[in-house]
């Protein structure tokens, strides 16, 4: 009897523990249909539209500009970016690219999705994805691991004919995130994320001596906001760990505490 309570109780802890990392898996909802994304890219990583995660920008521009927009992405989080270039009617051969840069304008590489695309002469439109590795709440100097902050979105064509540029053409990008939990876990946070003018502070505001505000050239941030680095469910797993290892020795005692006890019946008998 006692050991199916045991049993049970570890179940359950297994279960609690379970839940908000099955929750945490769940991708960013998509809010393609929100009227305020933004229809307008920038030029620059200066000029960058700023759009949410799940949010579905759209832009309109000529073969041969660099569009650029910026989405934030926080410590446990796998970005994946999607992208569609809608092509005039007649063209020749078009080869597209989307890159993604972090907050130190890091070009970071693709865990997979097709980066590069042609399109052939007529296609209507072409498709383009990248899925970076997950971010990192601390990193060495000399890694290129992607960082909490700001991320930013270049779309631009690499291969074109002569008499195809300045065509019009039409994008649509939107930025997702999977949350990847303890997994992808480490023993350390940035003192801020890596987010445009952060660390730049306003004469007026030095004049003043008020340290406590900066003036941020970036307004995104997470939903949630930005995590403080310490907290994952690695703690849980390691706590659930820890309750189960307890009652498996208490559970193993029981069942061999009398197997060394010497007999208590009389010689003879």
């Amino acid at each position: 009897m006692w050991m199916t309570r045991v049993l049970s109780a570890a179940l359950l802890m297994l279960g609690l523990a379970a839940a908000p990392a099955a929750a945490d898996s769940s991708p960013s909802p998509s809010a393609s249909g929100d009227s305020s994304a933004p229809t307008s890219a920038g030029t620059s990583f200066r000029t960058a539209t700023e759009i949410e995660q799940g949010q579905q920008a759209t832009a309109s521009g000529s073969t041969g500009d660099y569009l650029y927009w910026s989405f934030p992405a926080d410590a446990g989080q796998r970005p994946t970016v999607k992208a569609t270039v809608k092509l005039p009617a007649a063209h020749a051969a078009q080869t597209w690219q989307i890159d993604v840069y972090d907050g130190l304008r890091r070009r970071q590489a693709c865990q997979y999705g097709a980066q590069t695309r042609t399109a052939a002469p007529g296609t209507a439109s072409v498709d383009l994805a990248c899925t970076l590795r997950t971010v990192r709440a601390w990193s060495e100097a000399w890694a290129n691991d992607p960082l909490p902050g700001t991320y930013y979105i270049r779309l631009t064509v690499v291969n074109l004919a002569t008499a195809d540029l300045g065509q019009p053409i039409g994008a649509s990008v939107q930025a997702d995130a999977k949350d990847i939990g303890g997994s992808a876990a480490v023993d350390g946070s940035l003192a801020k994320p890596l987010v445009p003018g952060i660390a730049v502070t306003s004469k007026s505001q030095s004049d003043e001596g008020d340290s406590s505000k900066s003036a941020v050239l970036s307004s995104i941030e997470p939903e949630d906001g930005w995590a403080s680095g310490w907290w994952s469910d690695r703690w849980v797993w390691t706590a659930v760990g820890a309750a189960l290892a307890a009652l498996a020795g208490i559970g193993g005692y029981a069942l061999t505490r009398g197997a060394g006890r010497p007999s208590r019946m009389p010689p003879g008998a």
